[in-house]
């Protein structure tokens, strides 16, 4: 009887295995460059850390594979939580141009904005995949409105959302929460501000040299404004204050969600992720 107990166990234990990895597979993204659409949606209240993402996905789009990736920024995409903005603008239409929209000054039409893109990009046979840099009242906003105007659109399997943070959570209108991680297809990723974790972790402990990795003067000058705004705004008038950053650091954690997005988790850190988007 000994004998015939261990082997059922091992037999169940080899099963829940089995269905781990099956989940833990099907829960991969499969982004497709040539229709989908990568949305990268920066709260920027009150951690100056957005700077450094957009900094970051700059850096990203510029490399020969990214080149024609399909994307949009939104800046503004905050939740409940309390505390001043950091105004992006400068560094957004120096990093993106015209690709990206300002839901601090105007919710509801780059709600529209974003929804627009998104019937778009589905009814071309794609899907769309949010780097949620935030919270996801922003998400559940414009997800709600291509609900109530395209019913026929199967939300669940081409809307897919990628969370890090707890903390991001914990500061999203909870009904708002809810509704995004029920409706959308949600990812749930480890901590992008630790190392060793699974997770590519974009936060340094201190100063990174990146400007020798990155030969290009345009992407020079958006990470020298995306470092002077950090500076101007960090841990100012009741603002967060980004201790990696105020020691010289460099901090774009929600970058890996992106690089969950797009199957760059073999990246560890802040030094290999330049390495790997190095400019000669």
């Amino acid at each position: 009887m000994k004998n015939t107990f261990d082997f059922k166990k091992a037999i169940s234990g080899i099963t829940c295995i089995l269905l781990f990895s099956f989940c833990l597979t099907a829960q991969k993204p499969n982004y497709d460059i040539s229709k989908d659409l990568l949305l990268v949606q920066l709260d920027c209240k009150t951690d100056i850390d957005d700077l450094h993402t957009a900094a970051g996905l700059a850096t990203l789009l510029n490399h020969p594979d990214y080149k024609h990736l399909n994307y949009y920024a939104v800046a503004g995409s905050y939740g409940i939580q309390e505390g001043l903005y950091v105004p992006p603008n400068e560094l957004m239409k120096m990093a993106f141009k015209n690709d990206w929209t300002d839901a601090d000054k105007e919710w509801e039409a780059s709600v529209a904005t974003v929804a627009k893109l998104v019937v778009k990009t589905i009814k071309n046979g794609g899907d769309v995949w949010v780097a949620e840099a935030g919270q996801s009242d922003f998400t559940a906003d414009w997800v709600k409105q291509i609900s109530n105007q395209n019913p026929s659109i199967k939300i669940k399997e081409h809307i897919h959302v990628v969370q890090h943070s707890d903390w991001n959570e914990s500061v999203t209108e909870p009904t708002k929460l809810k509704y995004t991680q029920t409706v959308t297809d949600y990812h749930k990723i480890a901590d992008g501000n630790a190392v060793g974790n699974g997770t590519p972790g974009l936060k340094s402990d201190g100063k990174v040299a990146w400007e020798t990795k990155i030969n290009d003067e345009k992407l020079t000058n958006i990470w020298n404004t995306a470092i002077r705004l950090g500076n101007q705004y960090n841990g100012k008038d009741g603002r967060y204050l980004n201790e990696s950053v105020d020691e010289g650091g460099l901090d774009f954690s929600d970058l890996s969600e992106v690089c969950y997005i797009l199957g760059l988790m073999e990246i560890k850190d802040t030094d290999q992720f330049f390495d790997y988007f190095q400019v000669k």
